[in-house]
């Protein structure tokens, strides 16, 4: 066991940074030249969605903290990877930003010396949402580093980190984890049934996360279903209107029921922390810190209901993808291998031009959604693009995987 475990199927990345330890261990014991190559104070960390961004920023710090360079199995391997680490900083946010006010503490620590003799490591997990004045913030601090201090900034694509930002830390990319790979973690990791664990591992897209959802949730199975449907069920333009109407209210429903397990806890671990219920008079600042909660928990309601609308999304382009690598030959495996009778019907009754352009239709919904376009709108453009106006019966299996 080890802290790159996690990491799957990014031999390369891990080679990168186990080196790189190496050169920290070696500053530590005050060597120069040749030793400490590949070891920097700042790191840009890219990646799709579910390739092991976060993991390889902690897995980093966690190496970084050990005196075995990442034995996985030390207290400063424990801490550092579940944040309880004094010398691990780790920033994420559920919202759509990253607040200036919170890269100011976060530099303001790293400005310290590590409490524990090795190295401060500041983890930004959502360097993408940093805000203008964020990024300004944090630019001195990566400019002209504290000793012994590491940035490891975490993003979807160089392009989503400012230039001044990006121009100043090293780049390390994750690619997009093979299927053979996830499949194998999640029959050894989690038992998972063979047949399972690949359809999982295909329907997942290289989303680690997400394949581990669907290996073992049931329910996230028959919501990814619900979503292929659609282009089965677009008769007419009422079909399409109530298709769109459908996947908003799905996603609104699915991300309520997430919010509502940790909006519940954490309202009420600030009225404990600020003594409301208790006998006395009602601290002054309780209800402007309850309405402060308030508005982050609508906020990261609402990245939630963009981020399942988007997963959805991401499901349909698969779908046409598969109808496009039908039409044209191509030969490649099917992501939604389940459905290829579907898939070739529909191949058949269309042409690749055509799915092309659904394809960009659901692109430009994607890109309108995330724009602060209101979903119901973006969504409905989709579907009617995605119209053909047939009347041809498809059917799609009630379920697609047990």
């Amino acid at each position: 066991m080890s802290v790159w475990d996690d990491l799957v199927g990014q031999e390369p990345a891990v080679a990168v940074l186990r080196k790189a330890v190496g050169g920290a261990a070696a500053v530590l014991r005050g060597e120069t030249g040749a030793a400490v190559a590949g070891m920097t104070h700042a790191w840009l960390v890219t990646g799709p969605p579910g390739s092991g961004r976060s993991n390889a920023g902690r897995a980093f710090a966690a190496a970084l903290q050990c005196a075995n360079e990442g034995c996985g199995e030390c207290n400063e391997c424990r801490t550092a990877l579940t944040g309880a680490h004094p010398d691990v900083s780790l920033i994420r946010t559920e919202l759509l930003s990253i607040r200036v006010s919170e890269v100011r503490e976060l530099v303001r620590r790293a400005a310290m010396s590590p409490t524990q003799g090795r190295w401060q490591v500041m983890v930004v997990e959502d360097a993408d949402r940093l805000t203008e004045q964020a990024a300004d913030a944090l630019l001195k601090s990566i400019e002209e580093p504290a000793p012994r201090t590491v940035w490891v900034l975490c993003a979807p694509t160089v392009e989503d980190v400012v230039p001044t930002i990006r121009s100043r830390c090293r780049l390390l990319v994750l690619r997009t984890p093979p299927v053979a790979a996830i499949a194998e973690m999640l029959s050894a990791k989690m038992g998972v049934d063979a047949d399972l664990a690949w359809f999982a591992a295909r329907a997942a897209q290289g989303h680690i996360g997400r394949a581990r959802a669907l290996a073992r949730d049931e329910a996230v199975r028959e919501r990814r279903n619900k979503v292929l449907e659609v282009p089965f069920a677009l008769r007419d333009l009422g079909a399409c209107l109530k298709a769109a109407q459908r996947l908003v209210e799905a996603a609104k429903e699915e991300a309520k029921a997430s919010a509502e397990k940790v909006d519940e806890k954490e309202r009420a671990a600030l009225e404990q922390a600020l003594g409301v219920g208790t006998k006395g008079a009602r601290p002054r600042e309780a209800n402007a810190a309850l309405k402060e909660l308030e508005d982050q928990q609508k906020a990261r309601a609402k990245r939630w209901e963009r981020d399942v609308l988007d997963r959805s999304l991401v499901d349909l382009m698969a779908l046409y993808r598969d109808v496009l690598v039908v039409q044209t030959g191509a030969g490649s495996e099917l992501i939604n291998a389940e459905l290829r009778r579907n898939i070739e019907q529909l191949s058949q009754r269309t042409t690749a031009e055509q799915t092309v352009r659904r394809i960009e239709a659901i692109a430009t919904s994607r890109e309108a959604i995330e724009a602060n376009v209101a979903p119901l709108v973006a969504l409905e453009a989709m579907t009617v693009s995605l119209f053909e106006g047939r009347s041809d019966g498809f059917t799609i299996p009630r379920r697609l995987a047990r």
